[in-house]
């Protein structure tokens, strides 16, 4: 192993991990007042220079938000640039992940009405690089032009040139009839998972790591569909056409999961899977929030995988150690900011957060 290729990447990518913040920070954050005291409990952290920068243009929240994403997407190329020619391609088709995070934004924005300004200023980029830069053709300025169509249909047209028109295309005349931009945004992560999963062929030997990191995400949006379906008592049929294929639930188990009596007993049965999911339990019988239940399936998926790709240091799962890292921070610091916003409490906020739990 001595002559492996991420030999260098473990080595590049090490100092990289004693960035991220720290258990007692995060205890600190949840007990801000305001976005200002945030961003100075942030300053002398990795965030420091994105909110320096940030606060020159920007003010409160979205300062924030724009900080934690600048810094979110420097941490994207490190783990791009710091893997070998032999994973870079799946690293590039992984990191496309952001630009259609993008692209469903300005899709939903657009279905809204949405002015560009308060679009762009939640996109995921940094300064002029989008997240997914290295994964696609769309610069900032795409989607600054895509942002000012004037309509959705036109949106739809300007995507067309950047791979997603035979996508979209043809479910736009049923979005001119209900105004349901949900279809699209299905059809989008479709495209998405195909391409990547697509990329993560077995070839080099190491690419099965990757498949695993992929199925369970893909699992966790279908065991939160299933506890969505049945806590609108949606018909099984409804579920199923917006189900994701790739993972390793597959949908011809969904019937007998969604047999269940009610959404407790739903995330009972899920728990062969993910063994938290029962405890987002107490607070759906509280208000009937599902937040719980998306939480502990994060949660369980963080610990299984982190613990499979830290097995492997010599191979992609370092590089995908260190994204899953920063994709979990930056929405951390997100329901940290926003819970803030909105008058969360320490005591509410802090059962959401999933690092400092790892």
């Amino acid at each position: 192993m001595a002559g492996s290729p991420y030999a260098s990447a473990l080595g590049r990518l090490k100092p990289e991990f004693s960035t991220f913040l720290g258990r007692e920070l995060y205890s600190a954050l949840v007990g801000a007042k305001e976005p200002n005291e945030l961003a100075k409990l942030l300053e002398t952290t990795a965030y420091g220079p994105d909110i320096a920068r940030a606060r020159a243009t920007h003010s409160g929240g979205t300062m924030l938000e724009v900080a934690i994403n600048r810094t979110f997407v420097r941490r994207n190329r490190h783990a791009y640039e710091a893997a070998p020619f032999a994973g870079r391609g799946i690293v590039a088709a992984y990191l496309g992940r952001w630009d259609l995070q993008n692209i469903e934004m300005i899709l939903s924005a657009k279905a809204l009405g949405r002015t560009i300004t308060e679009t762009e200023d939640h996109l995921v980029s940094s300064r002029e690089i989008p997240a997914g830069l290295y994964a696609g053709v769309m610069t900032l300025d795409d989607f600054r032009i895509v942002l000012g169509q004037p309509t959705l249909e036109a949106t739809v047209a300007a995507l067309v040139r950047y791979g997603y028109g035979a996508t979209i295309l043809p479910l736009l005349e049923a979005f001119e009839r209900n105004h349901d931009i949900f279809p699209i945004l299905v059809a989008l992560d479709r495209q998405y998972y195909r391409a990547v999963l697509e990329a993560a062929r077995f070839f080099q030997g190491d690419e099965w790591v990757v498949r695993g990191f992929l199925q369970s995400e893909i699992d966790v949006r279908n065991a939160l569909l299933l506890l969505k379906g049945k806590s609108a008592d949606l018909p099984l049929e409804s579920v199923l056409g917006r189900w994701l294929d790739g993972g390793a639930l597959s949908s011809s188990a969904a019937p007998d999961l969604y047999g269940a009596r009610g959404v407790p007993e739903l995330a009972e049965r899920l728990q062969t899977r993910f063994p938290s999911v029962a405890e987002g339990t107490a607070e759906f019988g509280t208000g009937g929030s599902l937040t719980g239940y998306e939480i502990a399936l994060q949660r369980d998926r963080a610990l299984t995988e982190l613990k499979r790709l830290r097995a492997y240091p010599l191979s992609l799962g370092v590089i995908f150690t260190y994204l899953l890292l920063a994709e979990l921070e930056r929405a951390d610091l997100r329901r940290i900011a926003y819970g803030r916003i909105y008058g969360f409490g320490p005591e509410r906020l802090t059962p959401l957060l999933i690092s400092p739990r790892l």
